[in-house]
């Protein structure tokens, strides 16, 4: 049997997985283009109030069973983490069934969550192989799926992350150059430590310059699963003596956050696997520098410096270190502009409208 045709002009419902989180949100266009993303439905034990989307229910094969005649095409980006390859069998299966074209974004060829790529890899050899069309960000991770499961993907780009009339806003005035590093709650991808120290003696080098680390206050809970009292331990001797300041908080909420980067020269990342960054993105946006490793695709997404860290070949200190001292010498980074990114979101918008259209077709 043959898919609906669609008229141009119909509007084309998306059971998005999600919908609420800013890259999903940010490939609409701010007015009208035609797509209607369903909302997320809210999860078990989620408040009434609340924007969670995760573990998302559109992945329920009941759920699409129940809700088909809802949407026209179904597009998964994040939050399969804990579904067995199994379960990710059973809704193909079940998006099939109900003639349901299945687009995926390839946001992560290794998720940064999990420290064994083998649960990732078996889900993305049911999810890649079933999608009718697939997206991803850059070329190198095109390629990367051409060469592990013979697909194609449309290349395009990460759109903002920081809302467009902050763009324009003037950066926070400081005399230091400063150098950041947010350890967050210590995803699995992160080797703080060893990224930390090359940082400290580097910057130490520097005039006019601090160096500051973040980290949430769960890493110090004796009952959060975060909890790190040797790394705590070590970034405290650090301060003590001198050569950074350490700031433990509560998560930022996005003001707080861009405020945060907003006060940084360079940020670095202290990935040693991963894909593709929207902590980058939202840099870009405010013009703060980063230092990626050359794990993954960082520096085919936007201007950046790279230096060496990988899972399997540990970290080269003293890439790490050229890296600051380049940041340090060519100040200020570049920044996304405000119109660059509102075009840029359209033809994001236009791009998946057109996706879309052939799909259904």
């Amino acid at each position: 049997m043959e898919a609906p045709s669609l008229d141009r002009q119909d509007e084309i419902r998306v059971a998005s997985v999600p919908a609420g989180h800013v890259y999903v949100r940010h490939c609409s266009a701010p007015e009208s283009d035609g797509v209607r993303r369903l909302t997320d439905p809210r999860p078990n034990g989620a408040p009434s109030t609340s924007q969670r989307w995760w573990p998302p229910v559109m992945l329920d094969p009941d759920w699409v069973s129940a809700h088909h005649e809802d949407f026209d095409v179904f597009h998964l980006h994040f939050g399969f983490d804990a579904q067995s390859p199994a379960q990710l069998s059973a809704l193909v299966d079940t998006l099939g069934r109900h003639r349901k074209p299945l687009v995926y974004t390839v946001h992560d060829l290794r998720n940064p969550h999990q420290l064994d790529p083998a649960t990732h890899d078996a889900a993305l050899d049911v999810i890649i192989p079933a999608a009718d069309h697939l997206i991803t960000l850059t070329p190198g991770a095109a390629e990367t799926i051409a060469g592990r499961w013979n697909r194609t993907a449309t290349v395009l780009p990460h759109p903002h992350v920081v809302e467009l009339p902050l763009l324009a806003r003037p950066r926070q005035v400081h005399d230091q150059f400063r150098v950041g590093v947010h350890a967050k709650s210590l995803r699995p991808n992160m080797a703080v430590l060893p990224v930390v120290r090359v940082l400290a003696d580097t910057v130490a080098e520097l005039p006019d310059a601090e160096f500051q680390v973040n980290i949430h206050r769960d890493v110090t809970d004796p009952e959060a699963p975060a909890y790190a009292p040797q790394l705590m331990e070590e970034l405290r001797k650090l301060a003590h003596h001198g050569r950074l300041t350490l700031t433990i908080h509560d998560y930022f909420d996005d003001e707080q956050l861009w405020d945060h980067l907003e006060s940084l020269d360079l940020s670095v990342l202290p990935y040693r696997f991963g894909t593709h960054s929207g902590w980058l993105e939202a840099c870009h946006d405010l013009g703060t520098a980063v230092a990626a490793p050359d794990c993954g695709f960082y520096a085919q997404q936007r201007p950046c410096l790279t230096y060496g860290h990988t899972q399997e070949g540990g970290l080269d200190e003293e890439s790490l270190r050229k890296a600051v001292l380049r940041a340090y010498e060519e100040r200020p980074a570049p920044r996304a502009t405000e119109q660059h990114r509102a075009r840029e979101r359209a033809e994001l918008a236009a791009a998946h409208r057109a996706l879309y259209t052939r799909v259904l077709r």
